[in-house]
């Protein structure tokens, strides 16, 4: 089984809430990889890997979708897709999240954590539930 899972889905997957795990962290500031130091969902902070932790593609745009990463320790977060990049930390405790709007296409997800080369497990749980 990989380290690190891509995904697949379109609107009304199941099951719901789809997750996928892997390990947090790099070497990489996330802002130079957003190319930002903030976005409209918050600040590009931590450390990623130079390329990303998964892809994401969806097969049709989403009304709603909650991109949410679980860990024990601090995640942030960085999406590159159709329509922009975005950064989040700190959306439920201290794991990053986006939720909203999406278009259909392919998505690169990096997840960070707060330290340089600090590696920490998590799982991303993507649901349409509000």
């Amino acid at each position: 089984m990989p380290l690190f899972d891509n995904l697949t889905i379109g609107p009304g997957f199941k099951p719901d809430p789809r997750t996928i795990t892997g390990i947090s962290g790099g070497s990489e500031r996330a802002s130079h990889i957003a190319g930002s130091q903030e976005t409209a969902n918050g600040p590009c902070v931590g450390f990623v890997g130079k390329n990303p932790s998964h892809t994401l593609v969806l097969s049709s745009a989403f009304n709603y979708l909650r991109v949410q990463v679980q860990s024990p320790d601090d995640t942030t977060l960085v999406i590159q897709g159709p329509g922009g990049t975005w950064c989040n930390d700190d959306s439920e405790g201290k794991n990053a999240g986006i939720a909203g709007e999406w278009l259909a296409g392919t998505y690169s997800i990096w997840i960070g954590s707060y330290q340089k080369d600090k590696y920490t497990p998590y799982v991303i749980r993507f649901t349409q539930v509000k």
